[in-house]
């Protein structure tokens, strides 16, 4: 049996004057998911329990059938699996963006979504200068980079309040510096890292070409060392993730599963969502089970670029579930999931506890006459998995009907 489960990040939004009161998803041209809601099941799903933050590591952690309240660790955990640090169980593991502030005021989360090239010179220089044998920093993707604190529990840092970045775009960032426990610390470097960057040579060149520099460092989403059982333990089934960020990969080593490379996977608008497809596909010829990610449907709804969230959304219908369908829909023993692991809205630029939908085609599984794939559609489904991470096993195990 083969599964795939695909996942748009974000793809869900709120109804949009200037669309007439549908939804980036309602207008997007996504034949393959309409396919998937007409022949199979639709349903929706609480991916982000009450009183947790909707994030993408809470939601993933959900949609691959983990309880985030039990085995939530934080984001920066999980990217440091990726990034190969091994973290000592007093390790506290930072995401550590670069972004840009300009007038005291974050202007992009993402510093106009720099290089990875670029931003790889910065943050070793950031490890140069402010590094020590207490705090180290390492390069990632893009924007998307770790620090990790190794004095860990004995600064109380794991419980320091801390914000993501693209929550307070256009807002001062004094505001919203880190809070509780030892927090200075880390406002401490934040500001240093500013001293350190304003001039450097890349940034410089960046201004000069009217692109947002690297200016400064945000820390956020801090854990510890996660302890998850593996997922072939958990389901009995083996595979792996494609994904262009760290968080999604990390994740997927920590439960066991392979973390693929896929040259031209950005991150962003321009990522190979044809690769990743065609990478998808090699995974199953060999294992059971993949989880494909993209990234792009998100970052548009943060930066709340509508033309490029729709485009996102046909793209990702198009290349990723159309490959896969294609390849896999007239076998018997396949079975295909797709839901976004939140929303993230053009209004609000930020991710919502909000209820998503999600669709479920293959083996066993029988059509409900479903119009298509949206948000409004779903609402007419009685399926709701209020525990998201009971999805996953429903999904794995579906009997039929």
């Amino acid at each position: 049996m083969k599964y795939a489960v695909l996942v748009p990040d974000g793809m869900a939004d709120y109804p949009i004057e200037e669309l007439g009161g549908r939804t980036p998803l309602e207008v997007a041209r996504t034949p393959n998911m309409d396919f998937i809601a007409k022949h199979g099941r639709l349903g929706r799903i609480k991916t982000v329990p009450d009183k947790m933050t909707p994030a993408s590591d809470v939601a993933n952690i959900s949609i691959l059938g983990y309880n985030p309240q039990v085995y939530y660790c934080g984001r920066g955990p999980l990217e440091a699996a990726n990034l190969g640090v091994d973290l000592e169980d007093d390790d506290v593991a930072f995401r550590c963006n670069l972004i840009t502030v300009l007038d005291d005021k974050l202007a992009d989360y993402s510093a106009g979504h720099i290089s990875s090239k670029e931003a790889e010179i910065l943050i070793k220089f950031i490890d140069q200068k402010l590094g020590s044998k207490r705090f180290r920093f390492y390069p990632g993707v893009s924007y998307r980079h770790l620090m990790v604190a190794k004095a860990g529990a004995r600064d109380n840092l794991q419980d320091v309040k801390c914000t993501p970045p693209h929550d307070i775009m256009g807002e001062k960032i004094s505001k919203h510096f880190p809070k509780d426990g030892n927090a200075e610390i880390l406002v401490e470097l934040m500001e240093n890292s500013r001293q350190v960057l304003e001039t450097h040579e890349i940034n410089t060149v960046r201004v000069d070409l009217k692109e947002n520099p690297g200016n400064m460092i945000w820390l956020w989403g801090q854990g510890k060392k996660p302890s998850m059982p593996k997922f072939s333990e958990r389901f009995g089934v083996d595979g792996a993730v494609i994904s262009a960020v760290d968080l999604i990969k990390g994740l997927g080593l920590i439960l066991g599963l392979d973390a693929l490379k896929v040259d031209g996977a950005t991150g962003y608008y321009d990522t190979d969502y044809l690769g990743k497809a065609k990478a998808a596909l090699r995974v199953l010829e060999k294992k059971d089970f993949v989880f494909v990610h993209v990234e792009a449907p998100d970052e548009a709804g943060h930066n709340a670029h509508l033309r490029e969230k729709i485009t996102s959304i046909e793209r990702f219908d198009h290349f990723i579930a159309g490959t896969i369908l294609n390849a896999y829909k007239r076998k018997k023993n396949f079975r295909v999931l797709v839901l976004p692991d939140h929303a993230t809205p053009i209004s609000v630029r930020t991710h919502t506890r909000d209820i998503v939908p999600f669709g479920i085609f293959g083996k066993n599984v029988l059509g409900r006459g479903f119009v298509n794939f949206s948000e409004k559609e779903a609402e007419n489904s009685k399926l709701l998995f209020e525990k998201g991470h009971e999805l996953m096993r429903y999904f794995l195990n579906y009997k039929g009907g």
